[in-house]
């Protein structure tokens, strides 16, 4: 089922056949220095278990670019708890998470049309008032490729992501609708 197009990008329904596509890309060390770590690769067990089988409210989809599949993209609405943990109070707030998979697809602006397509479908057809994205804030490329984008680092979120062992300061970033 395709969520949105926005010219040669597709957005659609994570299907069962992914699978293979996930632990292809969540093997892949140079994916994983930012997306789950390199200590945490994925086998088709640890794929199926975590994205076919979780009862959380996440819209899993994959990425096509040219009708090539190149990546990963997940969207939802923030719980209360965590909203307030990131100091919003009634607005209604979406997160996404994101990798392009294929990394002869990366530095060609192919993020930055993912993540402004994905903030308008958004704000757009779900009424977000808010995007939030998390980053870790040593990765330097996700956070300007996030800026281009009009999301604004709102605030560091100390030792928030277990990666690789330690624990990793983010960035909460938002775009304001």
């Amino acid at each position: 089922m395709i969520i949105y197009e926005s010219g040669l990008l597709k957005v659609r329904k994570l299907e069962k056949k992914d699978n293979i596509l996930l632990v292809k890309w969540l093997s892949d060390p140079s994916v994983l220095e930012f997306y789950e770590g390199r200590d945490n690769p994925f086998d088709i067990d640890k794929v199926n278990k975590v994205f076919y089988s979780s009862e959380d409210d996440e819209v899993r989809c994959i990425v096509e670019y040219d009708n090539k599949a190149i990546g990963y993209i997940q969207f939802y609405k923030l719980d209360s708890e965590t909203s307030m943990f990131y100091g919003y109070k009634t607005e209604l707030i979406y997160g996404t998470d994101q990798f392009i998979g294929e990394s002869n697809y990366w530095n060609k602006g192919i993020g930055t049309l993912l993540v402004t397509s994905m903030i308008n479908f958004l704000v757009e057809n779900k009424k977000a008032d808010y995007v939030v994205m998390d980053p870790q804030a040593r990765n330097i490329r996700a956070i300007s490729c996030y800026e281009k984008c009009g999301l604004k680092k709102v605030k560091i979120l100390p030792k928030h992501e277990l990666h690789e062992g330690e624990y990793h300061d983010c960035w909460l970033m938002e775009y304001r609708k």
